[in-house]
């Protein structure tokens, strides 16, 4: 087990997203401690066999971070919803059903808020499902993990401050981890029923585009006043989230966004905030965290907070004003959760993308959570 867990921990370490780098140094070095990078490892352990039984799943774990870091790393004029959308159908050779959906199909649906993010873009709106079917009949209904997958967010017509919008290509982490924890779940044969959906959506201005003020529908049927359109990922997040309960009726629903600037000033950029209508599944999933190394911190729901996002015009409004955003942005979430379905929210800003370095990584796109959920998995729904 050690000796497994020291090669992923080589595995993740070793990742670097260098592809477009054409004139690389004849000696490439390490920026960190200028060593030479590591090409191959050898470790002596009293059985080899057991050792690589142990690492396979390990390896699995690996190439699914691997696989986040690089949709996170990937600058949106090449990874754009279509693009996204292929990645995910990659799947497939592991034994993951994936079906996407394209605009028509979610209009059919009702999926008006997730559509509406994607208005003012050239490029199409998408959905992707993956379905992982590891334990069979037996195994009952899934769990749903949830991503946010905005492929760039330029705030729309609330339009962002120039200085800082290119990390906005790290927009869709959420959905980056959900694709590389489907690959996980496929590459390991995980004894788990699971599916992930993700909403694929560029957010752009344009004549077309949402504006504030705007009051637009959901596939809920709950109406929203948007008063900030960059305030998108909810409004993807609602109708994904009420499809994966329409359609698979999951135990539980765990969703992963880069939601809030505000989580970063509460938290840093050390744990993802969590948020919980169940005191079992929060409990869990910071059990799980602790244990992957990729720690979250509970933070509040209540009614309270939910009266600062009544509108006087529709159902809702998208943003609750200055104070508590992070966790208004998580109760906007909540009225999309059906029937006390046991839920979870991480809100992954300060984690999903620039992340500080680590001991198992150096790179922009840490592709965090895939390890946090892997672990969750594992220890609570399979046998």
């Amino acid at each position: 087990e050690e000796a497994a867990q020291v090669a992923l921990g080589v595995m993740l370490r070793g990742y670097s997203f260098d592809k477009y780098k054409t004139k690389a140094a004849k000696n490439k070095k390490d920026s960190d401690n200028n060593a030479t990078h590591l090409e191959r490892l050898t470790i002596q352990c009293a059985n080899p066999a057991a050792a690589r039984r142990a690492f396979a799943a390990r390896k699995a774990l690996g190439e699914g971070v691997i696989l986040a870091r690089d949709l996170v790393n990937e600058p949106a004029n090449i990874l754009g919803p279509r693009e996204f959308a292929a990645r995910a159908r990659k799947l497939d050779g592991l034994g993951v059903k994936v079906q996407v959906l394209d605009e028509k199909a979610l209009k059919k649906l009702g999926m008006d808020a997730l559509l509406a993010v994607g208005e003012g873009s050239a490029k199409p709106t998408m959905m992707a499902v993956m379905n992982w079917q590891g334990a069979g009949p037996k195994g009952g209904k899934p769990v749903a993990i949830v991503g946010k997958g905005v492929t760039f967010d330029t705030g729309g017509i609330s339009i962002k401050p120039a200085a800082s919008m290119g990390d906005m290509k790290g927009d869709m982490a959420g959905a980056a981890c959900v694709v590389g924890l489907m690959h996980t779940l496929g590459a390991r044969k995980a004894k788990v029923n699971a599916v992930g959906l993700i909403g694929l959506v560029e957010n752009m201005p344009s004549g077309t585009a949402v504006r504030p003020g705007d009051v637009i529908s959901s596939m809920s049927g709950q109406s929203i006043e948007v008063l900030n359109t960059d305030a998108e990922g909810r409004l993807v997040l609602a109708d994904v989230l009420w499809y994966a309960q329409e359609q698979f009726k999951p135990k539980c629903v765990v969703n992963l966004a880069t939601l809030t600037g505000a989580i970063l000033v509460a938290l840093g950029k050390e744990y993802a905030g969590l948020f919980s209508n169940n005191d079992e599944l929060s409990e869990n999933l910071s059990k799980a965290g602790e244990t992957a190394g990729e720690k979250v911190w509970r933070l509040p729901l209540g009614p309270k907070y939910d009266e600062m996002i009544k509108s006087e015009i529709a159902d809702m409004k998208n943003i609750g004003g200055r104070y508590g955003g992070s966790i208004t942005a998580a109760q906007f979430l909540q009225r999309f959760i059906q029937n006390d379905t046991p839920w979870a929210h991480l809100d992954i800003a300060g984690t999903g993308m620039a992340a500080p370095k680590s001991d198992v990584n150096t790179s922009w796109g840490p592709g965090f959570g895939v390890r946090l959920l892997d672990r969750f998995i594992a220890d609570n729904f399979e046998k």
